[in-house]
């Protein structure tokens, strides 16, 4: 199986992509999208990527979204699945496309295409999930054409710097 669109391609982790992911996983206004809130070092990220790629050892992958461009590739994001578990057939799901610009281009509805293919064919998972701020309407707009249903809703679940926002939940099932 190729994960590559017309536009966008997902591939491993590279080491490469250091830069990139460390201005990423050091930014506060991603950190409002996770968990995270403490920068990483170099070197975490270092051993992270050499300890990345087995799905089934890790319980999560991470893949680096590149955009084609005048014959090569660029950078513009990662897809994660996460909280995998092969006993129930389910992971969550998070994509972040970094910079605004390369943001409403189309580029997450290939992504999800690519992944929903990957993950239901490939690692024969029966659901996918995400969770995503209510104040989130491109991703939900996104996330909803890709077939993802509302299953739920947090309500004033993540702090922000705007204050406290709802979190809806979202699943796919195969």
């Amino acid at each position: 199986m190729k994960l590559e669109g017309n536009t966008v391609r997902l591939r491993a982790v590279e080491p490469s992509d250091i830069d990139f992911l460390y201005l990423c996983e050091n930014d506060p206004e991603v950190w409002t999208v996770g968990e995270s809130i403490t920068p990483y070092s170099r070197f975490e990220l270092e051993k992270y990527i050499l300890s990345e790629g087995d799905i089934f050892a890790n319980k999560q992958l991470r893949l680096m979204i590149d955009c084609k461009q005048n014959g090569g590739y660029y950078v513009i994001g990662t897809v994660d699945l996460f909280d995998f578990n092969p006993v129930h057939s389910r992971a969550g799901l998070g994509i972040l496309i970094y910079s605004p610009e390369n943001r409403g281009k189309g580029y997450v509805a290939e992504v999800l295409a690519l992944l929903i293919d990957y993950a239901f064919t490939v690692l024969n998972l029966s659901v996918l999930y995400c969770n995503i701020s209510a104040n989130n309407r491109r991703s939900i707009n996104c996330f909803e054409k890709a077939g993802f249903e509302k299953c739920g809703l947090k309500k004033s679940w993540n702090k922000t710097p705007n204050g406290r926002e709802d979190e809806i939940m979202f699943q796919l099932i195969k």
